[in-house]
């Protein structure tokens, strides 16, 4: 308790002037957004992008050690897990350049300060080089900016840099004007990314969300789309809309959609579909860097 007294102490901006920030954020929002850039399909740019996650409280040590090893072969950019299980995958990944992420308050949000920031403390002390934090949505959705922004920071500065803090909105509980003020106050308390969902809290990742978050945030800041993403047409319709890195447990088949799309575009001129695949008009420009 007394932690959690000395983490509310200190708050960025008053209560109005979080209101006046978040207004001002609201009227620049654009009329139309861009398109950004995906990594050509199957590539290691690709997989890079992907944070290959399993947060089933019913996840065994077998599962654990699969998804290592699904990681390290295809080298996704991370494993993402729960506390219990940080060790265990730092171990597995040794010498392989996939590192380890955790989820932070998992998956309500609702958590105090200090038990963040006790969680936070021991998956770096185990080894974790990024966090997956929940937002405490509930006081978001309540307009308590301070609050919010003290629960961000107070994990923050228990998780300085070069660890990456990733802060999850919790997208499908919240009205854009909600998903607006989630991004900014996360960015003042000087978080790396902004992230759609957990996958437990109803409809995961949307392209209107993810382009949305990316329009409100600053140049060093990204977006994590997370929750639902299962195919490679969905992964690239997020990058295109401005994600730069895919949450999903189903990597694995999307680097096969991936490298068989790859493949028949290499060999075959795309003159036909393959079996299990979902080829798309929008991943025409996906197979070549021009």
């Amino acid at each position: 308790m007394a932690l959690e007294k000395e983490h509310s102490m200190t708050t960025r901006n008053t209560q109005a002037e979080w209101e006046t920030i978040i207004n001002e954020a609201e009227k620049d929002i654009p009329s139309s957004f861009p398109e950004y850039k995906a990594p050509i399909l199957g590539t290691p740019d690709f997989a890079n992008c992907i944070d290959h996650t399993l947060l089933k409280l019913d996840a065994n040590k077998d599962q654990i050690d699969e998804l290592c090893e699904e990681a390290r072969r295809h080298q996704f950019r991370s494993v993402c897990v729960r506390l219990i299980w940080v060790e265990r995958a730092v171990h597995n990944l040794q010498g392989s350049g996939v590192v380890v992420a955790c989820v932070v308050g998992f998956h309500e949000g609702t958590h105090s300060v200090s038990d963040k920031v006790k969680e936070a403390s021991q998956a770096i002390s185990n080894g974790a080089l990024e966090l997956d934090m929940v937002m405490n949505y509930p006081l978001l959705k309540q307009q308590r900016y301070p609050q919010v922004y003290t629960d961000i920071a107070a994990v923050r500065n228990v998780a300085p840099h070069p660890v990456v803090l990733k802060v999850i909105l919790e997208t499908a509980q919240l009205t854009q004007f909600d998903i607006i003020a989630g991004c900014k106050v996360a960015e003042a308390a000087n978080a790396d990314f902004v992230k759609t969902s957990t996958g437990f809290g109803g409809q995961g990742a949307t392209v209107e969300n993810v382009r949305l978050m990316k329009s409100v945030i600053g140049p060093h800041m990204k977006v994590k789309a997370s929750g639902g993403v299962k195919t490679v047409n969905e992964c690239v319709s997020m990058m295109e809309a401005g994600a730069e890195r895919i949450g999903t447990s189903n990597g694995v088949w999307i680097m096969k959609e991936a490298l068989a799309l790859l493949e028949d575009t290499t060999h075959a001129a795309g003159g036909h579909d393959r079996k299990n695949s979902r080829p798309s008009d929008s991943l025409t420009g996906m197979f070549s860097s021009s």
